[in-house]
């Protein structure tokens, strides 16, 4: 029985990445003067690195005009992370990200059956909150049983916190959920707190090298997936997480 489905954030509901946080951090540079600029090939190198105040750090190590000391490391990157926050809501704001193609259908499809919804990420409760008031309007936590984010679960994917967390707020058993993911440490977080995955490739992650339940290029489309998804019909629905689900 499926029960409930936990949702990923960047690069799963919606492409967030590449013209979202990306251009947030890089605005957030300029205003501050930090000569650090990062263009679309080399954020998504620094993508193998979850969470964007460990992606600052991770970038000083290299980075002949860091500060020195250890300490002014994380005071800089705690503070160009906040301004970046602040940047990312207003490109949010200013109608620039979207949802994934077939992502609101399939919330759709979930509210209709009674199956929970919930989000696991590890992006800032501040963000979350910004694209779903944009997309799903005002009273988007409604729509949702359970919102686990940063603040919530600082240890990041792929450390299942996230997970175990959304699991324990549905106070059910992993077998009746379903993550839907994008990257390959998204999946393997969802695997390690023992759910099913559904894998749709986005920008930055075209492929994701973990087993998992099934994968394709967009809920949008039942074309490309692995296992088959029914042709029959033009997206990825509900039914068809059943049946994955249900697949020996």
């Amino acid at each position: 029985m499926l029960r409930a489905v936990l949702w990923d954030i960047d690069g799963t509901l919606a492409e967030t990445e590449c013209d979202g946080h990306r251009v947030a951090f890089n605005r957030a540079f300029e205003r501050t003067g930090v000569p650090w600029r990062w263009d679309e090939r080399y954020y998504g190198e620094l993508l193998r690195i979850a969470g964007g105040r460990e992606r600052l750090l991770h970038d000083m190590e290299s980075c002949d005009r860091a500060p020195h000391a250890p300490e002014a490391r994380v005071a800089l990157a705690a503070a160009q992370h906040a301004l970046k926050n602040d940047y990312y809501v207003r490109i949010v704001k200013e109608g620039r990200l979207s949802l994934r193609a077939g992502v609101l259908e399939l919330l759709n499809d979930c509210t209709r059956a009674g199956v929970l919804l919930g989000i696991a990420t590890t992006t800032s409760r501040c963000n979350v909150e910004a694209l779903l008031a944009q997309e799903l309007g005002q009273d988007w936590s409604a729509r949702f049983a359970t919102v686990v984010c940063a603040e919530d679960a600082p240890r990041k994917k792929p450390d299942p916190q996230a997970y175990e967390k959304a699991l324990e707020a549905l106070a059910l058993p992993p077998s009746e959920v379903i993550a839907i993911e994008d990257s390959p440490a998204g999946a393997t977080a969802a695997q390690r707190a023992g759910l099913a995955v559904v894998v749709t490739s986005s920008y930055y992650f075209p492929a994701c090298n973990v087993d998992v339940l099934a994968r394709g290029p967009s809920l949008g489309t039942t074309e490309g997936w692995s296992p088959p998804a029914d042709r029959s019909v033009d997206r990825i629905d509900l039914g068809q997480l059943m049946r994955w689900q249900a697949a020996p």
